[in-house]
């Protein structure tokens, strides 16, 4: 008999933020948000892990819960993606100091204990925390794929962020209505 399937997880990255950085806006984290938010919700319904892997904004002494406060009390579209996306219960959370969600977080041994295999990646800066995420996947061996429609990022660079990812062979690009199919293995 054949093993039983990895399950799928969803890696959300760094959507939890005060998006006081220079281009936040042009970036469209509200759009990403809104279909991560769906995501999710699928994910849950077939209990498939969700994981929110997010920076710390260098607030060395703040847990996950103070920086989804400090992004809702920054008002506007980072308390209204904080609000949309806030972690439930059955969500994993995970610090992260750098741009990959694997440098020096305990991220590899999470998966491994929920025996993922495959990783579909969604979030924000599609150029630099996703890209390197998926990068340390793909090194680590994981089956990675980018909801290409879910992530936000420099309008500039999407396109060659997505060529990188796809010519490198470190990621498949996918879009969430196509979630499904790949999350089944196909």
């Amino acid at each position: 008999m054949a093993p039983a399937p990895s399950p799928p997880a969803l890696l959300i990255v760094d959507m939890i933020s005060l998006l006081d950085f220079p281009g936040a806006a042009r970036m469209g984290p509200l759009p990403a948000a809104r279909r991560i938010h769906a995501l999710r919700r699928r994910f849950h319904a077939h209990g498939w892990p969700v994981v929110f892997a997010n920076d710390n904004f260098a607030r060395w002494l703040c847990g996950f819960d103070e920086l989804v406060a400090m992004a809702s009390a920054a008002g506007g579209t980072a308390a209204e993606i904080a609000e949309l996306l806030r972690p439930q219960a059955q969500d994993y959370l995970v610090l992260k100091p750098k741009h990959s969600a694997f440098l020096a977080t305990p991220l590899a041994v999470l998966l491994a204990k929920l025996g993922v295999r495959r990783l579909l990646l969604a979030g924000m800066a599609l150029e630099s925390c996703v890209l390197a995420t998926a990068l340390d996947a793909n090194a680590r061996e994981f089956e990675v794929a980018v909801a290409r429609d879910a992530v936000a990022g420099r309008p500039q660079l999407r396109d060659s962020t997505f060529k990188v990812l796809t010519g490198s062979h470190a990621a498949r690009l996918v879009g969430t209505r196509g979630v499904p199919a790949w999350a089944m293995g196909r």
